[in-house]
């Protein structure tokens, strides 16, 4: 079956695609999904029928498929709810090493990812970005999010050896391809993922890449310094930030360091829920419009805080 491609697998039983999942090597199986289109995974693997082999060949392969050294990290269960499917799950379980399928269909799960079969195909083949699609509403994900994390972390990114090559950093998150996923997704559900383990993920990704997005010639002789203040935590907890913007130069402090930088070295602090700053940071949100409506409270000079964004080259879709 190793030779067997998804594009003939299109016109194969259901016995079929279970064989071919099964028996084809580690290597072969995942560099046979990364090169197929996915109208050829679809045809392949689309089966209206109760129990379709796909989720749980995959999931039985996965302590293959998966860096060694990160499988021996992984701890949790995780189960696939098929989108397709309704009803129909699958039990990962993640330990000392080893991912095994549960046997019972009741089996407790950390987090529950609710996903086709096309994406969990995509997801060990290194090509399906967990963050991205979490964040536009396209995979589900219910329960302790950090084992989601670590599961998508398994596995390595495309174009490199599979098993041996790059492992995928979930914290690589192209704000181009943010942007564009955001469109048209509801505000309730960004909130819920900037509660979840995602966030600090976003966060960290997003203030890190700040420094990169300064317009030299609108920052030229900007001399700001701004605090932000974003709210959405679980814990009720706030996370601290500090932009300072500096003859075309921008440094981002965080947490600790960014509290002691005082109100009197500050020309204004940013408070808004975590979920509007995403939106504000990819173009979703004006900072202009922000403020009127009272998404983003400002305490100081409000000019300077609206200077400070205008100074930024902010990531949009490319269409």
């Amino acid at each position: 079956m190793a030779t067997v491609s998804w594009a003939a697998l299109g016109h194969a039983t259901r016995e079929d695609v279970a064989a071919f999942l099964r028996d084809t090597a580690p290597v072969a199986l995942v560099e046979s999904i990364r090169a197929a289109s996915d109208a050829e995974l679809v045809a392949a693997t689309h089966d209206a029928a109760p129990g379709s082999p796909v989720v749980e060949g995959v999931m039985s392969r996965i302590g293959e498929i998966a860096v060694p050294a990160l499988l021996a990290q992984a701890e949790g269960r995780v189960r696939w709810e098929s989108t397709e499917r309704p009803g129909e799950a699958t039990t990962l379980r993640l330990h000392g090493g080893v991912a095994e399928v549960e046997a019972a269909a009741g089996a407790g799960a950390d987090v529950v990812v609710h996903g086709s079969d096309l994406q969990l195909l995509r997801l060990v083949a290194g090509q399906l970005d967990v963050a991205v699609a979490y964040l536009g509403n396209q995979i589900g994900i219910t329960g302790a999010s950090s084992v989601a994390l670590s599961l998508a972390s398994l596995f390595t990114v495309d174009g490199t050896p599979p098993v041996t090559g790059v492992p995928i950093d979930v914290r690589d998150i192209d704000p181009v391809d943010i942007a564009r996923v955001l469109h048209g997704v509801p505000a309730d559900h960004l909130r819920s993922v900037m509660a979840s383990d995602f966030r600090p993920v976003i966060l960290e990704e997003i203030f890190g890449r700040m420094p990169g997005f300064v317009n030299g010639r609108k920052a030229a002789g900007v001399q700001i310094t701004v605090g932000f203040r974003l709210t959405g935590r679980p814990d009720g907890e706030v996370d601290r930030y500090v932009l300072r913007l500096r003859d075309g130069r921008a440094t981002v402090l965080a947490g600790a360091a960014a509290d002691a930088v005082g109100r009197e070295d500050r020309h204004a602090t940013v408070t808004c829920e975590a979920a509007d700053f995403l939106r504000l940071v990819t173009g979703h949100l004006s900072a202009v419009s922000g403020v009127l409506r009272g998404q983003l409270k400002v305490r100081g000079d409000k000019a300077a805080a609206l200077r400070l964004n205008a100074a930024f080259d902010i990531p949009t879709a490319v269409a």
